[in-house]
């Protein structure tokens, strides 16, 4: 979900146009509004789910697939594409990744029925991991030395954006009108990017890219594969809450359909917070930051039970659980760190693991609540997933421990 900035001594040196600082600014914009089309159409079915239901005459887990869907098209389209797209002009890669976003997005508002409205939001996901790692590497190439961190958080905004205002909005053109009228948005909105990036990027912004099988050979390393698992994982608790939020706030918290995009405003607030607070972390206590945060999220996700029993309780356990997203810059900033000669591959695959967690979250709670167990059962089967991913991390911990006293110069 959150993304922190790749550190800049891990991204090449470029010899890069000069952009006049409106071209720079409106380059920034085109990317971040991408960001902000696709955080949107990921997280919007969350929102939407009661309109789902209704629409396709299906029950919320089976909604849920769908969510989990988009989320599988992310793990496998983002590697996929970050390696066959490494030939590619990076303006032309990115044209391309988003216009294919807003296709997606645009089949999905035409679907017919459940099935194909699945393999569209399968679709949809390809071009996500993607773009953003793409993106992200974009906006250091243009910036800097001394702004290529704030142009890249800029970018990630948009994600984070779309989850405190994108997603609420979704929910209520949902409650308005429909769903469909949601995921035409994101296409428009989509298409929006596009049109600013080809105006605004110049042809001639490239990079040195490893050849496929060198980066593929310098991304299969243990340590970047513990600390994918740790996001694949551990930030599922996450998304299982997340995805069932608004069917539980109607059902057990009891009030109108007109407060769930307030909940969802919650998950968004958090974000916002953690994104900053995992910064902060990282710079002080490096990869020692990833069990603070999960413990974090073990407490927070055991009392949503009890706290979704009242409203007011309810929003402040969205927005603690929403800070879980502070997970998101440290793992980033610590698998650039253990990923020299993949940083495309690693970029766009951090997103392929949160997705993935994405994709988990909402099954394992699917069949929480599929078994009788409840709509708040979603913050134990959270919780269950936070502690495993403390596990990955002792794992992780203890590989680190090893290799340092191997090779003291270690990453």
């Amino acid at each position: 979900m959150s993304s922190a900035p790749l550190p800049v001594a891990s991204v090449p040196a470029l010899a890069t146009p000069s952009l006049s600082r409106a071209r720079y600014t409106l380059v920034l914009a085109a990317l971040t509004l991408g960001g902000f089309a696709i955080g949107t159409g990921e997280f919007a079915g969350m929102g939407l789910m009661p309109n789902l239901v209704a629409s396709l005459g299906v029950s919320e887990p089976q909604v849920g697939h769908l969510i989990s869907a988009y989320a599988l098209g992310v793990v496998v389209g983002a590697p996929l594409l970050a390696i066959l797209g490494g030939a590619l002009n990076r303006k032309i890669l990115l044209l391309a990744l988003m216009g294919f976003y807003a296709a997606g997005n645009l089949a999905s508002a035409l679907a017919p029925e459940y099935g194909s409205l699945m393999l569209f939001r399968f679709i949809a996901g390809l071009p996500h991991g993607a773009y953003f790692g793409v993106a992200a590497l974009t906006a250091v190439s243009i910036s800097p030395p001394e702004a290529r961190g704030r142009a890249v958080s800029l970018v990630m905004l948009g994600l984070t954006l779309a989850i405190l205002v994108g997603t609420p909005l979704a929910t209520w053109v949902g409650l308005l009108a429909s769903w469909r009228w949601v995921y035409a948005a994101v296409a428009v909105i989509a298409l929006a990017s596009v049109a600013l990036i080809a105006l605004s990027l110049p042809a001639a912004v490239e990079a040195p890219r490893e050849r496929p099988l060198d980066e593929l050979r310098a991304f299969n390393r243990l340590p970047v594969w513990q600390a994918l698992l740790i996001g694949a994982i551990g930030f599922a608790g996450m998304f299982s809450v997340f995805s069932y939020l608004a069917p539980t706030m109607v059902e057990v918290t009891g009030v109108a359909s007109a407060w769930i995009p307030l909940g969802l405003a919650g998950f968004g607030l958090g974000g916002v917070i953690g994104n900053m607070l995992g910064g902060w972390l990282f710079d002080r206590l490096q990869f020692r930051a990833v069990p603070v945060v999960l413990g974090w999220a073990v407490v927070m996700l055991l009392l949503f039970p009890l706290a979704a029993q009242q409203p007011w309780s309810l929003l402040l356990a969205t927005v603690g659980i929403g800070m879980m997203g502070a997970l998101g810059p440290i793992l980033q900033s610590h698998l650039m760190d253990v990923a020299d000669g993949a940083q495309t591959l690693a970029a766009a695959s951090h997103h392929a693991a949160f997705n993935a967690a994405n994709a988990l979250g909402p099954w394992l709670g699917g069949m929480a609540i599929s078994a009788g167990f409840g709509w708040t059962s979603t913050g134990w089967v959270g919780a269950s997933t936070a502690v495993a991913g403390l596990g990955i991390y002792a794992w992780a911990a203890r590989t680190r421990s090893q290799r340092l006293q191997a090779c003291p110069g270690a990453r």
